[in-house]
């Protein structure tokens, strides 16, 4: 899942939020990244997860914690291992229907006929030791609305 950039662009104003995206496309791009959120001391962070930024999940989750930033990703082991929240697919659920295809191309199914499916079951998780460092407290209405609260 991916963050629809000129989707968020358009709502942003709607909420008094500004974004300002900053382009991550090899590994060698995360200092000059670093650095630029640095100097513009951004409210929090949003990320998207390709590949890249899974692989340096751990050099981001470092970089919010160090910059007491409030970060969201869409993993929700973003959240387990450190950022604020993660609101994505819930990638069991979607390796189980995966799991499902495969059995069906197994017994022959052909994959052009198979239909494409986009998740239906999402996860949000709340890190609240990392909001208890950074020193926000959530009402207890929204935190009823996490599918997990670490605690």
């Amino acid at each position: 899942m991916r963050f629809n950039k000129t989707a968020l662009e358009a709502i942003a104003p709607q909420f008094g939020v500004t974004i300002e995206p900053i382009e991550v496309k090899a590994s060698e791009d995360f200092d000059a990244a670093f650095a630029a959120v640095a100097r513009s001391r951004p409210d929090a962070l949003l990320m998207n997860s390709p590949p890249l930024f899974v692989v340096h999940h751990p050099e981001i989750i470092a970089f919010a914690r160090d910059h007491r930033l409030p970060a969201i990703g869409n993993f929700s082991w973003w959240a387990r291992d450190g950022l604020l929240m993660s609101y994505g697919p819930d990638w069991v659920h979607m390796w189980r229907r995966m799991a499902d295809y495969v059995d069906k191309i197994l017994r022959g199914a052909k994959p052009t006929d198979l239909p494409v499916e986009q998740p239906t079951k999402f996860e949000f998780v709340i890190n609240l030791k990392t909001a208890k460092r950074l020193g926000i407290e959530f009402h207890p209405q929204f935190l009823a609305t996490a599918d997990e609260v670490i605690e």
